[in-house]
């Protein structure tokens, strides 16, 4: 499974698991979704950084990929690189 869907499910799971936790609290609804957004930014923030930071180094990574991707295909166009052979 990508980092990415890993650390947002994980995201989801921890605010629906917090909102649930709250659900019985006598406040306002909206309250109760506020703070269940910021304690579970709170959590992640400290429990999640593996996967935080796994999910940066794949976003990162994609990046590079693109940059160079990008790079060569203008080389490519300037006339700076021989084109690719053709497949028959």
């Amino acid at each position: 499974m990508s980092p990415t869907v890993k650390y947002t499910l994980a995201r989801l799971g921890l605010f629906v698991v917090i909102f649930a936790v709250l659900l019985p609290v006598p406040m306002g609804l909206f309250l109760k979704l506020i703070l269940a957004v910021a304690f579970s930014a709170t959590v992640s923030w400290f429990f999640l950084r593996t996967w935080r930071d796994q999910m940066a180094q794949q976003l990162a990574d994609t990046v590079d990929k693109r940059r160079a991707d990008k790079a060569k295909l203008r080389s490519a166009l300037a006339g700076d690189e021989e084109p690719p052979a053709s497949v028959s």
